[in-house]
């Protein structure tokens, strides 16, 4: 699920041309702390900043220096995370969102269009 979702990034650039397919970073939370999605950032050169959970440290030392090397996390970069997590509440308080009642994914992404151009539109006012 996530490749496709980076394939469908676009980054807008403040000038002319056209938009980044690579962002700089990528903000997330422990949930997002697999091996898999930190081989893809990697691989396409993007910043990680996820921090790791406690059991996966476990893990990574229990195995000694197979572990590999603990996460570096950019402390200062991941507490602008809050700001993307109040903007998904605020998403939320749509019911439909929040429920899912959508079954086909494009219905279901057309309702966050709307629900985001309506806070846009509020935030207007």
């Amino acid at each position: 699920m996530f490749g496709p979702l980076l394939d469908a990034l676009s980054v807008d650039r403040p000038g002319p041309g056209r938009p980044r397919t690579r962002p700089d970073m990528l903000r997330g939370d422990k949930a997002y702390s697999s091996r898999a999605t930190r081989s893809t950032l990697r691989r396409r050169g993007i910043k990680c900043v996820i921090p790791e959970p406690r059991d996966q440290q476990k893990h990574r030392r229990n195995r000694g220096s197979h572990g590999g090397r603990p996460v570096g996390l950019d402390a200062e970069a991941y507490r602008g995370r809050n700001v993307i997590e109040r903007g998904y509440s605020d998403v939320k308080q749509w019911r439909g969102l929040a429920t899912r009642y959508d079954k086909l994914a494009l219905t279901y992404r057309a309702g966050t269009v709307l629900r985001a151009t309506i806070q846009w539109l509020n935030h207007l006012l």
